[in-house]
């Protein structure tokens, strides 16, 4: 019986070897594309334009890789470091300054500019944003919006609606809810504070706040709905006034006072009774004593 050739080894050996490399970068290219959704596209496009952050297109080639990966690591750093490229950055995006990313390893850094340099390869990139219309929206999509935000339309993958922690100026007394923090409840300027609509846009596309990220991760907003809310917001804004800064207050006093109305109301009621028992027991006490 003949033995196989000796380069038949080497030749299977090789092809496993290369097949598994394949997979296993596969593998961190699909888990680096998942981590930008999630935290970076909300405020980075690679190839769609500036939305909070700039876009990424071509990053390496404007700064070195060593310089990126510190910045993404700890982008506070080097600004307060004073280093005038991240001012710039700083400056660029009005002020906001990108937060330090929890998660953000060596090796995640790594895959990530490996990310960022192939989709810049890309005529088109997966990240490349989402496309916002740049007409004036219909009163129809802001009432539709309204529906949405408050939750008389329930949203496609039955996630919250945004009534449930959030808030805009055009809302009654009570207005909406306050779990997110000031001013970040009160949706009514957040145009203003995100730096317009396509960027809210895609900050409802991709959630970046880990509240939202828990809620939304399985329950994402769908494009047909981003844009009835989005025409809600931009028509609040329009017409707004700051949201009551006080509902906590305000739903107090409504339920002291109805507790005083409910109170008074069942004393009426019980008082006839009370006088009509007493004269029952009255009458006979006396018979008794006869």
């Amino acid at each position: 019986m003949t033995k196989p050739p000796r380069f038949a080894f080497l030749f299977a050996s090789i092809t496993i070897l290369v097949l598994s490399l394949a997979f296993a970068l596969g593998a961190h290219a699909q888990q680096a594309a998942q981590f930008f959704r999630q935290n970076c596209a909300n405020c980075h496009t690679i190839g769609g334009g500036r939305l909070t952050g700039p876009d990424l297109k071509d990053v390496s080639k404007r700064k070195d890789r060593a310089w990126l990966a510190e910045f993404v690591r700890d982008p506070k750093a080097k600004i307060d470091a004073g280093d005038p490229y991240a001012l710039q950055l700083k400056d660029e995006a009005r002020g906001v300054v990108m937060p330090t990313v929890p998660g953000l390893t060596p090796a995640v850094v790594n895959d990530l500019l490996d990310l960022i340099d192939a989709e810049s390869k890309l005529e088109h990139s997966q990240f490349a944003g989402l496309t916002i219309t740049d007409r004036p929206f219909t009163e129809a999509e802001a009432a539709l919006g309204r529906d949405l935000f408050t939750g008389v339309r329930p949203l496609t993958n039955r996630g919250p609606a945004c009534i449930s922690c959030h808030t805009v100026g055009t809302m009654t007394r009570l207005g909406g809810g306050r779990l997110a923090r000031a001013p970040q409840f009160d949706l009514t300027r957040v145009y203003e504070r995100l730096g317009g609509r396509r960027a809210t846009g895609s900050w409802l596309m991709a959630p970046p706040t880990p509240t939202m990220q828990a809620l939304f991760r399985n329950a994402n907003l769908q494009p047909d709905e981003i844009l009835p809310l989005l025409a809600y917001v931009e028509s609040a804004a329009a017409h707004r006034r700051e949201a009551d800064s006080s509902p906590v207050l305000n739903f107090f006093l409504l339920g002291m006072g109805g507790m005083v109305v409910g109170l008074t109301l069942l004393g009426a009621v019980w008082r006839n009774r009370l006088r009509a028992v007493r004269r029952a027991l009255v009458k006979g006490n006396e018979d008794g004593a006869r």
